[in-house]
């Protein structure tokens, strides 16, 4: 189980990377100048707060596998690791064109990452 851990720890890492890189992948420099400058600083600072999510879930599960899977803050935290994926999943195909492939991509990283995690959760729980 402590391996899935791990292998969670580097999809966060990679989410950060692909949240550093909104700005070049998603034209940001263009587009938020469309937006009321409220909205263009809340969308900045999102990005930039879910980004530092990103690396505390990813630092936690390299560090700190084990604690996740045996102590009651580590698995209070895997809860909350488990929730985020599937709030963050539901999301997906609630805001999403599911007709663009690369929705559909996310898409199915965001259930694998999700499963990743759940998988220890379950096993946690069933022994």
């Amino acid at each position: 189980m402590k391996t899935l851990i791990i292998i969670g720890g580097f999809i966060w890492i990679g989410l950060f990377l692909f949240h550093a890189l909104f700005w070049r992948l998603f034209d940001w420099k263009i587009d938020l100048e469309k937006l009321i400058p409220v909205n263009k600083a809340i969308m900045q600072v999102m990005n930039l707060a879910l980004m530092l999510f990103t690396l505390i879930f990813g630092y936690i599960s390299f560090f700190h596998a084990d604690e996740l899977l045996t102590t009651p803050l580590g698995k209070t935290i895997l809860i909350g690791i488990v929730s985020f994926g599937i709030f963050r999943t539901s999301l997906q195909f609630s805001f999403f064109d599911l007709n663009d492939i690369r929705s559909k991509l996310f898409a199915g990283a965001m259930v694998f990452g999700t499963v990743i995690y759940l998988i220890p959760l379950i096993s946690i729980f069933m022994s």
